[in-house]
């Protein structure tokens, strides 16, 4: 049996190991315009960067709020309409006080409790669901 020192037992063991970092919705959008009064104007979230490969050809952009990262594409195939999210958040109460004080008329959306905690679901303007939720203590 070979015996290595130290420090490179600690790489040989730990530097190749896979990790699995969070995954990144991909949401089907057909209006860019819409997406945007959705996703920056009404939840708030903060445009990273946008990608298209000439003009007039499809747009992909990345949008994130908090930690949460989401891609909107009007790539055909990328996603399927009608996708939902599950995203776990903390002070669900505050997020929905934030956006009842928006002036947005296509979500007024309420906080439901479930067995597993309490969930707000708001649909963009696409059909795709997001679904916040705010886990109960215990199952946390």
């Amino acid at each position: 049996m070979i015996t290595w020192p130290q420090n490179i037992q600690h790489h040989l063991f730990t530097s190749h190991i896979m990790k699995l970092l969070p995954a990144i919705p991909v949401f089907r959008i057909f209006s860019v315009e819409k997406a945007k009064e959705f996703y920056l104007d009404y939840l708030g979230f903060s445009l990273d960067w946008e990608h298209q490969y000439e003009d007039n050809f499809p747009l992909y952009l990345q949008v994130s709020r908090s930690g949460l990262i989401i891609h909107l594409s009007e790539h055909h195939g990328d996603s399927t309409p009608g996708s939902t999210a599950f995203i776990p958040v903390e002070e669900i109460d505050a997020f929905h006080a934030e956006l009842s004080q928006k002036n947005y008329r296509f979500a007024k959306p309420g906080v439901d409790t479930e067995g597993w905690g309490r969930v707000m679901q708001i649909a963009d303007p696409f059909g795709n669901r997001l679904r916040f939720c705010e886990f109960n203590k215990e199952e946390a």
